[in-house]
């Protein structure tokens, strides 16, 4: 069925100028990091989240996810920032990372995109939140896309770095072209034991590869970086990552009560919620142009292009520019 997109108001969106430069001027006064508070967890689903909280309980609630090889260190200064804002700001380290746990020592170390979307809808239900605004990049922009488009009532709005990043098996076994194919190296690596062990042993030294290819341009400091290798050092860490690549590829098997999202997401679904879209002008890592996906988002929507050699880690990168997107997506 095919969706009108609907006209764009773009200063509807956005809000007026004034309001824009005004929010623009408190953002940039509120820049530098502070140290995320001590974690809090609940139990949710199959796991125990390990999560930061920052802001008033009663604010409006946003859910900042980070991806691969990354963790929730990724929001150090967009969280405060949100939260000075008087929003409440929940940043989960993600199944396999940092402090959150299966419960079950039973329970497949499943990576399969299926299963980080309902590990997002279960937080939210511990947590009593009916409806957030959901940003993420890399693994976090899938699952939060995956959460807008089948749970859009949960949805109130979505910042996704990279766009569209829905996807399926099937989409995953066509060959690309060469030079995309050679951006997925690490794929093809997990997909073998040596890979597996290779990440295994390296994870660290691994890790650090990843971030300088993906953001080539960011010069990130061995401070920034080692406040995030503790993350990997999580038992499940290396069982999640290399599962969620090979299950991308077909070459590992998700578990059965996952396969009628699965195939909802097969079909490409289309996003209704409002969103704004993030691309850094310096991404290293693999990611579709924004033309590509621009038909995939049917309501309110906006693309934003980062300038100034900002790479794959966009909220890291560009903090005040990802938090000041999460403040316009959310306005009503």
């Amino acid at each position: 069925m095919k969706v009108a997109m609907p006209k764009i108001d773009r200063r509807e969106f956005l809000g007026a100028a004034a309001m824009t430069v005004t929010a623009a001027t408190s953002i940039a006064s509120a820049t530098k990091a502070v140290p995320m508070p001590p974690l809090k967890r609940v139990k949710a689903g199959v796991l125990e989240v390990a999560y930061a909280e920052l802001g008033p309980a009663s604010g409006e609630p946003v859910i900042l996810l980070h991806g691969w090889p990354y963790d929730i260190h990724a929001f150090d200064e967009v969280a405060p920032i949100l939260a000075a804002r008087g929003y409440r700001v929940i940043v989960p380290f993600l199944r396999g990372y940092g402090a959150t746990r299966f419960l079950s020592p039973d329970t497949m170390r499943n990576g399969e995109p299926a299963a980080l979307a309902v590990d997002a809808i279960a937080l939210m239900d511990a947590l009593k939140i009916r409806q957030a605004i959901l940003g993420g990049f890399d693994w976090g922009a899938r699952t939060a896309g995956i959460v807008a488009a089948l749970w859009p009532e949960r949805v109130k709005g979505l910042v996704s770095v990279s766009g569209y990043l829905i996807g399926s098996q099937a989409a995953g076994k066509q060959p690309l072209p060469p030079a995309a194919e050679l951006q997925w190296w690490y794929q093809f690596y997990f997909a073998t034991e040596r890979g597996r062990l290779g990440y295994e042993k390296n994870r660290h030294d691994f890790n650090k590869l990843i971030w300088k290819l993906a953001s080539p341009q960011w010069k990130f400091d061995d401070a920034t970086f080692e406040r995030s290798t503790a993350a990997f050092d999580n038992p499940d860490h290396v069982a999640v990552v290399i599962h969620n690549y090979r299950w991308r590829m077909g070459l590992a098997d998700g578990e059965r009560q996952y396969d009628a999202i699965e195939q909802k997401l097969a079909a490409a679904p289309t996003i209704s919620v409002p969103t704004i879209t993030m691309e850094g002008d310096a991404n290293g890592a693999p990611h579709p142009e924004p033309a590509a996906y621009r038909a995939k988002f049917a309501g309110r929507y906006e693309h934003r292009t980062i300038s100034g050699g900002i790479g794959h880690n966009l909220p890291q990168e560009a903090p005040r520019e990802f938090a000041q997107a999460v403040i316009d997506v959310g306005r009503s």
